[in-house]
């Protein structure tokens, strides 16, 4: 379980795979990662851009086509947010049916989404964040597993208020089973595909994004910890997907700093 937090340490990550089995609850739609215990809550976030990487070299993040000049401008413009806190508010909620009757708790990736994307973009920038049911994550399955209407799903649409909309899919997590010592570590897969919805003929982007949670427990109120969001090249949308060889293309680092809301 330690493998999880070493990925901080490492410049070169590879991209964990999906589960191994087709009858594994995560493929079937209905498993969330579970969080520990003690992030059960609402909080006020504090997440701080401390280092950037791009482990690969500078064309692969270039766009589709592996384009120098756009990488050096989106590397530009990433390292300007450095040190730079964004301030957001977040939400974990339980959950009993994934986990034996055991309570788990999973992000409320509602809410959460709209936080993270509107605080980025320092405006309101989402009309709308909905569960989406497709055919390995679907209400159905959480029901008939004992869950309820309010469980998250593992697939979200993100309408914005201009032209486009997000489709997010998780492919892939893992986390400590018994944090000790008020520790916790844990990853997550992501699949993005971003599209216009006007009458624009750009195809559709997609993206593979690992994130890779540490979070320590200071008391009850606060939380620490740090965040790594890696970014892979996916081979729907990018030409130097075969050359990365699954490797992560940029590398992200972000420390925490959580406090209770009430």
């Amino acid at each position: 379980q330690n493998r999880i937090a070493e990925r901080f340490e490492k410049t070169i990550l590879t991209l964990p795979p999906p589960p191994a089995t087709a009858t594994s609850a995560i493929s079937n739609g209905i498993d969330n990662m579970s969080f520990p215990s003690w992030l059960q809550g609402e909080w006020d976030v504090t997440q701080t851009l401390v280092d950037v990487q791009t482990p690969l070299g500078l064309k692969y993040i270039g766009g589709p086509n592996g384009s120098e000049s756009i990488a050096q401008a989106s590397l530009q413009e990433t390292k300007q947010q450095l040190q730079k806190p964004i301030l957001l508010k977040l939400r974990y909620i339980s959950t009993t049916f994934q986990n034996e009757n055991a309570v788990s708790v999973v992000e409320d990736r509602l809410y959460n989404t709209k936080q993270r994307l509107n605080s980025f973009a320092g405006k309101s920038v989402v009309a709308s964040v909905n569960y989406s049911d497709v055919r390995q994550s679907n209400r159905q399955s959480v029901l008939k597993a004992g869950g309820t209407m309010e469980d998250p799903l593992q697939t979200t649409v993100v309408s914005f208020k201009g032209p486009a909309a997000q489709k997010v899919f998780v492919t892939s997590h893992g986390e400590m089973q018994t944090p000790t010592d008020g520790r916790w570590a844990g990853y997550e897969v992501q699949r993005s595909i971003f599209a216009l919805t006007n009458q624009n003929t750009v195809p559709p982007i997609t993206t593979d994004t690992e994130y890779i949670w540490e979070l320590e427990r200071i008391d009850a109120q606060h939380v620490v910890g740090k965040l790594r969001i890696a970014g892979y090249l996916n081979a729907n949308s990018d030409t130097l997907y075969f050359d990365a060889r699954n490797r992560a293309v940029s590398l992200q680092d972000y420390t925490l700093d959580m406090r209770r809301i009430g």
